[in-house]
């Protein structure tokens, strides 16, 4: 992975997502760096097409939009559940699955029947990219691995949280306390690669 070259300064960031879960997490994440967060949903900025083929390029796509239309620095996340059985499915139509109703539900009820009796070793995804009016951007990628449970178990998290149990983990993450899962999932792995360019903690 290539070095990261910009930093941020303390300030405002836009949380590129309308995803109330993302933004909750994301804010928490950043809280101790002393930036203040405004989501893309608040400031009314479109959710622009996920027309790449990758978690890199769709969370650098996202970022660089709602850089551009709000003329501050955004951090945009593009992150999904890949099953080693179906190939890699759903992949970055993680949320598509869902369809326009967001029913993760009937997500994790497909990623089940489709799965039968295949290998249910899975790993989540999550890439970040911090984009600037300019058009610089810097993006790093976390990732953690794990096995699919049916049914799912737990009403914590979102997504497909929970049919995931992470390895080395006796509760999926719809189990776990907020905070528990947070600490080292592959969100909070992706930005602890991000430390050095997010503005020093004081």
């Amino acid at each position: 992975m290539r070095r990261l070259q910009r930093q941020l300064s303390r300030g405002k960031l836009v949380l590129a997502t309308h995803n109330p879960g993302k933004v909750v997490e994301l804010a928490e994440l950043l809280a101790p760096h002393g930036l203040e967060v405004v989501s893309a949903g608040s400031l009314g900025l479109p959710e622009p097409d996920e027309t790449e083929t990758t978690f890199i390029g769709n969370a650098r796509l996202k970022a660089l939009a709602a850089a551009t239309a709000s003329g501050l620095p955004a951090i945009a996340d593009d992150s999904g559940l890949c099953v080693h059985g179906l190939g890699g499915a759903p992949g970055i139509y993680s949320a598509r699955w869902a369809g326009a109703d967001k029913d993760f539900s009937a997500a994790m009820s497909r990623v089940n029947d489709e799965l039968g009796t295949l290998p249910r070793t899975a790993h989540f995804i999550c890439a970040l990219c911090v984009a600037w009016p300019d058009g610089h951007s810097e993006v790093v990628e976390g990732r953690v691995d794990g096995t699919l449970v049916w049914p799912p178990r737990g009403q914590n998290g979102f997504g497909y949280d929970p049919m995931f149990l992470m390895d080395g983990k006796a509760q999926t993450y719809g189990e776990m306390p907020r905070a528990e899962k947070e600490a080292d999932n592959h969100r909070a792995r992706a930005f602890r690669l991000l430390d050095a360019l997010l503005p020093a903690v004081r």
